[in-house]
């Protein structure tokens, strides 16, 4: 029955209403929304892209995570050195029209990110009153701050696992791109493997973020390229359904990174497809559009602009805007995945 139900609801218009927003200043009116059947996007120009300096020599900037909190926006994100070597940078600005000129600072001047970090998320978890910054250093790791616009105040890394669980490994390893969401009992820990896994942990709201347990396989794909990296997961406002959307590549796509997504009425599960296909994408070159030619033709690594900025990571399911990354598709890489250009762009959902 369950089943049956979520199938019924995936065939409409699924109806909400973008009032309420998350717990942590959900910034929407009171008007009704709905997800559409199907997406079309607007692209615009890069809008984020490296900034170098005497001793930060970058190359990309990617894997970006965004809130918006005390009427600034506040990005953090991968960057790529031209050695190839990642770290991580924060942004903040008023308005997207500053962030092309927004000062980056380099959190490797934070004691403690000076190593190898990545793939950041950030949140407000309010049992805590406290910020996370979720991000891989291999394993997945967390730092705290009381300040979300100071990045020098993030305390030193901790990890959520004692060591790698037994399923990463049995899986060929390699797990990556963490993402944290709760609901009301639980927090939920996703993560893929670029092998075609997409795992999942949990712990009860009360132990995070201690407690996680061994991880389950949510979803495999025996195409690798199907089931990649980046995973989201958010609430949808209004609803008691959940949308995770994934980064693939395929036959479908040309092999150009897009995001395939699914729906469920429950972080639970089961998962349903939704736009799940190079050709019928949540977001990718089939189904963005920019004014002139196309600065890029892969839709990478990303997060939605939410409604709020907590735990609870909802989104309003019309109007969707979501910031990823992007590069010339002429840029020079000899094919080297660290030698890619990334730059930081904005999606708009069409009207």
């Amino acid at each position: 029955m369950r089943r049956a139900r979520l199938l019924a609801l995936l065939l409409p218009l699924i109806a909400c209403s973008s009032s309420g927003g998350s717990g942590g200043g959900g910034d929407a009116g009171g008007a009704h929304c709905e997800l559409a059947t199907t997406l079309q996007w607007d692209g615009n120009a890069p809008l984020i892209a490296p900034i170098s300096d005497a001793t930060h020599n970058l190359l990309a900037v990617k894997d970006p995570s965004v809130v918006r909190f005390n009427d600034k926006w506040h990005v953090y994100a991968s960057s790529v050195s031209t050695a190839g070597a990642y770290s991580t940078v924060y942004v903040s600005f008023a308005d997207w029209a500053e962030a092309p000129t927004a000062p980056m600072y380099y959190m490797n001047q934070t004691s403690g990110f000076g190593g190898y970090t990545a793939a950041p998320q950030v949140f407000f978890f309010r049992p805590q009153n406290k910020w996370y910054l979720v991000y891989q250093a291999g394993p997945p790791m967390y730092s705290t701050a009381n300040d979300l616009g100071d990045p020098t105040s993030w305390t030193l890394a901790a990890p959520f696992f004692a060591g790698t669980p037994a399923i990463v490994t049995q899986n060929g390893g390699g797990w990556l791109d963490y993402w944290v969401i709760c609901d009301t009992a639980s927090c939920h820990l996703f993560f893929t493997n670029n092998q075609g896994h997409w795992y999942k942990s949990k712990t009860s709201i009360d132990q995070f973020p201690n407690g996680f347990g061994e991880p389950v396989v949510v979803m495999q794909d025996a195409n690798a390229g199907r089931i990649l990296e980046a995973t989201n997961v958010y609430k949808m406002n209004g609803t008691d359904q959940y949308l995770a959307i994934i980064e693939a590549f395929d036959q479908t796509s040309n092999n150009h990174r897009y995001f395939r997504s699914w729906i469920a009425d429950s972080l639970e599960g089961p998962w349903l497809p939704w736009q799940a296909s190079g050709s019928y994408p949540f977001a990718g070159e089939r189904n963005v559009t920019f004014e002139g030619t196309a600065w890029t033709h892969d839709i990478s690594h990303g997060e939605a602009i939410r409604a709020g900025y907590d735990e609870t990571l909802a989104i309003n399911p019309c109007n969707l805007r979501y910031l990823y990354q992007g590069a010339d598709p002429m840029a020079e890489t000899g094919g080297d995945y660290n030698k890619i250009p990334w730059r930081l762009g904005l999606i708009t959902q069409r009207e």
